[in-house]
């Protein structure tokens, strides 16, 4: 039972933070293929290769994470200070704070006669003003989850996807692992770009080559500046 419900708590924290999922795939995946392309053109064993883009793979993850995590609790602390001032302005103003929901209701195309019955249920009734405000404000919000949940995530999607394109060169001469470091980082992007396609419910082709064309651009980038500094300090 308890581990069923564990499974249960992972799979809901996994699609509560897809969207950290997926762009910290994309970000660690992109940003080290660059990375190990520039470095890879230049270096002597596949060991100076494994360095860098080790280090900057987990030091890119744990990077994002940190972001992640701050930008979720700045998000919760504004709500916290929302909900502060609405919990002031109904304690001090009930009317004019009951009126202003009524508002909201009619904006949002409930009927009248609907918001009559609510109105009859919140008019002197702070308790109820204050719930039913809430949960109006709170329907559009994305942060009820965690950031530490938001954060974990993040860090595992980014740190497995940089590890990707390095990997290779633990294992393999320098020559070899550069092929392969290739293919293992193409095959993750079009998983990516299919998993991108199915969440957002895109096109699937034009989803995955725009997906493949990023990291491509930043491999590119990689390789030229690996070069240009190749060049001017040999």
């Amino acid at each position: 039972m308890a581990l069923s419900l564990n499974l249960k708590s992972i799979k809901r924290s996994f699609y509560g933070s897809i969207g950290e999922i997926v762009f910290g795939m994309e970000d660690g995946v992109v940003t080290i293929f660059g990375l190990v392309a520039g470095v890879a053109i230049s270096a002597n064993s596949s060991t100076q290769v494994l360095l860098a883009g080790a280090t900057g793979g987990i030091s890119s993850a744990i990077s994002m994470m940190c972001g992640v995590f701050l930008d979720l609790q700045s998000d919760h602390d504004q709500e916290r200070i929302k909900d502060k001032k609405r919990f002031t302005r109904i304690q001090e103003e009930p009317r004019k704070a009951a009126d202003h929901f009524l508002l909201k209701l009619s904006d949002a195309g409930i009927s009248q006669q609907r918001i009559c019955a609510i109105q009859s249920e919140i008019v002197g009734d702070k308790r109820k003003l204050i719930a039913l405000d809430s949960a109006f404000d709170s329907q559009d919000s994305d942060t009820s989850d965690s950031p530490y949940i938001h954060a974990c995530w993040m860090f595992i999607s980014n740190a497995l996807s940089a590890l990707t394109p390095v990997i290779a060169f633990a294992f393999c001469p320098l020559a070899t692992a550069r092929w392969i470091s290739l293919l293992m980082t193409l095959a993750l992007l079009f998983i990516l770009g299919f998993g991108r396609a199915k969440i957002g419910q895109r096109a699937i082709y034009p989803t995955v080559i725009q997906t493949v064309g990023i990291a491509g651009f930043a491999a590119a980038g990689g390789v030229m500046i690996g070069q240009l500094i190749s060049r001017s300090f040999s």
